[in-house]
């Protein structure tokens, strides 16, 4: 099968919000529960490094960064969203996916790139563990989902191209 990336455009966002969707309704990737418009999606996320993953011209997946602070200090500092649809996972293609994203984060200037996953979300975790993420720390019972409080283990990757 072909596999091909495309910076994200508003004309992807019905296929990537369903997707999106899709992890909502795990209760295993976010603490999101309803699908913003591509307007509030849109306004909190950097215009640079948003990608949408096709597999034979299908939208299977795909990666965005937020930004951690608006302080400019911060401004190499991002967050990791990444999403693959549920009938394309375990074939390879988040791997994919989130290399490109760190690829294209550095050519960006990020130094910095972290991640908010549930301990439970064994397969995000190991997802960001071969791209270079490590655990930093447990942010204990950070938020309530669904009446359950969650933990969220916070990942980090440094990027060795920013020289910091």
């Amino acid at each position: 099968m072909a596999v091909r990336f495309a910076p994200m455009s508003p004309s992807h966002w019905p296929r990537v919000s369903t997707i999106y969707a899709e992890g909502i309704a795990t209760g295993q990737a976010t603490f999101q529960t309803e699908i913003p418009s591509w307007e509030e999606w849109d306004a909190s996320h950097l215009a640079a490094c948003r990608l949408v993953l096709f597999e034979d011209d299908v939208t299977v997946g795909w990666a965005a960064l937020s930004p951690v602070s608006r302080r400019y200090v911060y401004r190499g500092v991002a967050e990791v969203s990444i999403y693959v649809a549920g009938n394309a996972r375990g074939r390879g293609l988040g791997s994919q996916l989130l290399e490109a994203l760190v690829r294209g984060s550095e050519e960006a200037g990020v130094w910095t790139l972290q991640a908010g996953i549930f301990p439970e979300n064994t397969a995000s975790l190991r997802l960001h563990r071969s791209c270079g993420f490590r655990v930093v720390g447990t942010r204990e019972r950070l938020g309530e989902l669904r009446g359950v409080w969650r933990d969220v283990l916070l990942l980090e990757r440094r990027s060795a191209v920013s020289g910091c």
